[in-house]
């Protein structure tokens, strides 16, 4: 149980982490930046930044998990992407704080690579569907509690005052929507790491492995035996993730696009489609038992393409029928966040478990971070400045999905591989 625990609490932080940039970025831009017309330039880069880092924090942890223990590295992971989060508000210019997200990413994707195993080989089979989702869940949690945070932040310059803190100091952490303060909370999580010295076991499944074979190399999940499954679940992953950060996640930047926009439409759009994330994630794991792996998986692309079309290409308006599409969106796309936790693990050996997870799921964000640094430009030469149009037109990636899923082994009611 203190496996799960601290695993969901690791997830859960994790999109925290993920959800903080969107939320505060404009302000922060517009603090940094003096020259408006770079601030577009500069988001797309501090984007693209993190998800590098995600993807090498993925790809290095992983491997350290499966060398050095899961427990040990899911330390390293969350005490790097803590400090590094809290660093963040610190910043005094564009090249700082983009340095600060590449490092806070690379503990963001080393832990749920490293989560996932633990908790799969911690937990008898029977309950890794409900597992899943918890994951899957936990991660959208943290984006809507980020956001719950953005809408009263502005608001704590009385109780610093009243601790004492300098009216200047007051000053700086609450102006612009308060995203210094906002961004100076993500290192919260350090307090987690004494939670998983302390009290946390260690996987009996990576103990076991570990002492009957020599240390992994990461060069391993490309072997003949594995290459095909490494690039086909890179390929699944790379759907949910291109899905995700090239169209869902740029809904807040959306929303404060049309009309009837408010000062915190960010933060509702956000918590809204965070919200439709838990629900998403938990009922497209258990779908995935009920019915079989590739058939959910087929299922949820269809309706991220259908959900992401009548969102993107029919509202104009800020209020509740768009929130309320929000929330679907939310819902079907973040099913895939609750379907990767339960077929990943299902691939790899346990030796290898980690690395592969943390490649695989990661290898999407590589793709995903250039997409990102060209967007601005594709929005004005040929969306006419609409991020709407941009994000139904990337939500097309589902299709890909479609067809790569069928060419994946189906792993229902198998056990892990040893």
């Amino acid at each position: 149980m203190l496996a799960l625990i601290a695993a969901f609490l690791g997830w859960m932080f994790d999109g925290v982490e993920m959800g903080l940039f969107p939320l505060v970025g404009k302000p922060a831009l517009a603090e940094l930046i003096a020259d408006a017309a770079q601030r577009p330039w500069w988001n797309g880069v501090i984007t693209a930044a993190f998800l590098l880092g995600a993807a090498c924090g993925g790809a290095v942890f992983g491997w350290l998990g499966d060398r050095f223990g899961r427990v040990r590295a899911m330390t390293w992971t969350v005490l790097t992407y803590s400090l590094f989060s809290g660093a963040c508000g610190f910043a005094h210019d564009a090249y700082t704080l983009a340095a600060l997200r590449f490092c806070s990413a690379l503990g963001m994707g080393g832990e749920w690579a490293l989560g996932v195993a633990l908790v799969m080989e911690v937990w008898p089979t029977r309950f890794r569907p409900l597992l899943a989702g918890l994951i899957g869940g936990a991660l959208n949690i943290g984006l809507v509690l980020v956001a719950v945070a953005g809408l009263y932040v502005k608001d704590l310059g009385a109780g610093l005052s009243e601790l004492g803190l300098g009216s200047e100091s007051v000053s700086t952490l609450t102006a612009n929507g308060g995203w210094r303060m906002l961004m100076m909370l993500g290192a919260a999580p350090a307090l987690l790491t004494f939670l998983l010295r302390l009290f946390v076991p260690e996987s009996k499944s990576w103990q076991n492995a570990a002492a009957k074979a020599p240390a992994a190399r990461f060069s391993e999940v490309f072997s003949p035996a594995l290459r095909k499954r490494t690039l086909l679940a890179a390929g699944l992953a790379t759907v949910a993730l291109l899905g995700t950060w090239g169209s869902v996640q740029l809904l807040p930047m959306v929303a404060d696009s049309l009309d009837g926009k408010g000062p915190d439409t960010r933060a509702w759009t956000q918590i809204w489609s965070g919200s439709g994330s838990v629900v998403g994630a938990m009922i497209a794991a258990l779908l995935a038992q009920a019915t079989n792996r590739r058939l959910t998986y087929a299922l949820m692309c269809l309706l991220s393409l259908g959900a992401c079309a009548y969102l993107f290409r029919t509202h104009q308006v800020f209020g509740g029928p768009f929130l309320g599409w929000v929330f679907v969106v939310g819902a079907v796309t973040a099913g895939f966040y609750g379907w990767l936790p339960l077929y990943l693990p299902e691939l790899f050996p346990t030796r290898l478990r980690a690395a592969a997870q943390g490649f695989a799921f990661n290898a999407g964000r590589i793709l995903t971070a250039v997409g990102v640094l060209v967007m601005n430009g594709l929005v004005t030469a040929v969306f006419h400045g609409s991020f709407a149009e941009m994000c139904a037109v990337v939500s097309l990636i589902y299709l890909v999905g479609l067809v790569v899923i069928w060419f994946c082994p189906e792993t229902k009611g198998q056990p892990l591989p040893e």
